[in-house]
Parts: structure tokens; sequence; C-alpha cells
């Protein structure tokens, strides 16, 4: 259980990458941007390919993050300029991408089994460090000795290069640009009345939201040691479950809570998933099945309890006017009895 959980930590935190690029697009741009599905595996094929053919891996994921960006541009390209539905758009640049992801890798699988990656190279370094076996040594002495994990080296750079991506996105909100960004998913109309241009924001802001995506995936498929053209199959609705999920466990009342939201939904989404797929009648293919009733779960709930606090606001009110009402009652009663006399 605790190399499962271990597991899902490290999957989860990489892909709170992606989900800060859906939340980019979704919530600050007000831009329902399909091409995560497609950019996701842009990311990963780019990088694989370079990869096996000699280059440096953390080269090759620059490269897999401009990519995905040019990917996103293109989206924003495709709405604003050939004027075409938001939604259509990015379905359009999703199906287009699978043919170009095909082009890139030259067939629909490509392993890394062999290859040196930037994960491996990140291994390496931490191995030397000598940190694995103090942290292991500590698992030991609190009782979870029996199943321990290879090396810690990966989780704790994940984290620290999906919290600078985080901070980095915070300071980009917060800059004349990102204010510009987030105005124009508010009201497009008034933000234009000040001059703005929105087409170049949207645009921009597609770019960053596929750069990240691409990221996620260029790790995932270094992570994984393949990328195949159908990993990013309904990538888009793990992102939105990331979404939803960290901020109905987390709330979202500054910009920065929000993006830490994010990253804390997508753990919390692997960690769930890696859960129930140890439930005797699940298998790996029900994996989508459990994704809908995740995101379902994670949409209803909160409602559920925001009507329950409503009634008890509702309940309260009523008591308290109530009780305010008997004592005046009482005294309007005694005034009219004493007219009487």
């Amino acid at each position: 259980m605790f190399t499962a959980i271990f597991g899902s930590l490290e999957s989860g935190i990489i892909y709170a990458i992606m989900a800060l690029g859906v939340y980019l697009s979704f919530r600050v741009l007000d831009f329902p941007d399909l091409t995560v599905d497609g950019s996701f595996v842009t990311g990963a094929a780019v990088a694989a390919m370079m990869i096996i053919n000699g280059a440096n891996p953390f080269v090759a994921t620059s490269v897999a993050i401009l990519a995905g960006f040019v990917a996103g541009c293109l989206t924003g390209l495709i709405h604003t300029l050939g004027k075409i539905n938001a939604l259509l758009s990015g379905i359009l640049m999703m199906i287009a991408l699978y043919s170009i992801n095909l082009r890139i890798m030259g067939r629909s699988n490509i392993p890394l089994l062999n290859q040196d990656t930037a994960l491996t190279s990140i291994e390496n370094v931490w191995s030397k460090l000598g940190i694995d076996s103090v942290l292991n040594q500590l698992l030991v002495a609190v009782g979870l000795g029996d199943d321990l994990p290879a090396t810690w080296g990966i989780l704790f750079s994940m984290i620290v290069v999906t919290l600078f991506i985080k901070f980095l996105t915070d300071y980009l909100l917060q800059t004349e640009v990102g204010l510009a960004i987030r105005a124009t998913g508010d009201n497009k109309n008034m933000i234009r009345s000040l001059s703005a241009n929105t087409n170049l924001l949207i645009i921009v802001g597609l770019g960053i939201s596929n750069a990240m995506v691409a990221l996620s995936g260029a790790l995932i498929a270094q992570y994984g040691a393949f990328a195949d053209v159908n990993m990013g199959v309904g990538m888009i609705i793990i992102g939105l479950a990331s979404v939803i999920i960290g901020e109905a466990l987390f709330g979202t009342k500054t910009i920065m809570r929000t993006t830490l939201a994010v990253i804390g939904g997508a753990i919390v989404y692997r960690i769930v998933v890696s859960i129930a797929l140890r439930v005797e009648f699940l298998k790996t293919g029900d994996l989508k099945l459990i994704t809908a009733v995740i995101v379902i779960f994670a949409l209803v709930a909160p409602k559920v309890v925001e009507n329950r606090r409503e009634k008890k606001r509702k309940l309260q009110k009523q008591a308290e006017a109530e009780k305010l009402d008997v004592p005046l009652q009482g005294k309007d009663d005694n005034h009219v009895t004493a007219k009487a006399d």
C-alpha cells in the first residue's frame, strides 16, 4: 500500500503541472481548451524522439515545452483569427495533433527503458548524495520497512519543479499581462474597451497553458519510460478533475491558494485512483469510469454541503426571528390590556 501511495504522489506531482495548465485555460481564460489531449502527447513525443536520437534530456524537455507553446498558440489563432468557436478550435487542434504526433514519433509507441532521461540523471545524482538510505532507515524505524521506495529523488525533484512553476504562475497572473489575461477571461468586452488586444492575450494564455501540459507530458514519458500516441486520451478530464477536487477541498480565496489547491487536487486524484484500483472487482480498464465518478462526486458534493449550510442558516435565522417576536408580542398584549383597563 505504501509503495502504491508513494507512486501516486510521484505521478500526481507531475500531473499537477498539467492541471495548472488546465486551470489557466479553463478558469483564468474561461476557454474550454481540448488541445490538452494532443499537446500532452506532443510534449512526450518530442522529448522521447530527441532522447533516443542522443539529445540531452533536459534540452529535449525544453524543446517539448516550446512545442506545446506553439500548439496552444495555434489553437488561439484558429479561434481569434479564424473566428471559430472556442470548443471547436480545441477539438480541431486536438485532431490535427494526433497526426502530427504520429509524424514526430514515426510509430505509435517509443520505449525509453535503456535511455538516459532527465529523471534517471536526477536519480544518479540523488543516489550519490546517499539521502535514500537515511530516509529508508527512518521508515524502518516507524514500522514501514517492508515496502520501501527505490529512490526519493524523483519525488523531491518534481516537488521543486512543480512548486517553481506554481510560483511562476502566481507571479505571472499578478503582472500587468497576467491581470489583462484574467480580465479577458472575466469580461472580454470590458478589457477590449481599455484598448487591450484580447486576441493576443488569448493566444499567449493558451500558449503558456499548453506549454505546461507539454512539460507534464514530457516528464510523464520519462517517468514511465515510454511515449505512446494514445497516452493523452482523456487527459483534459484528469486535469479538470484535479482542478475541481482541489477547489472543493482547499478553496479559492486567492490566486496563490487556488494554484496550490490545483496541485493538491492532482495528488488527491492520483491517490484516490490508486486506492480504487486495488479494490478486487475493479480493473485497470475501469480507470475512465473511476475518473468520471470522481469528477461527478467532486461537482455534486460541494453543492450538497452548501445546500445543507444554507438550510442551517435559514433555520437559525428563523429561530432568532421567533425569539424576537415572542417578547414583542407579549409587550403588545400588556399594552392592550392596560388600555382596556
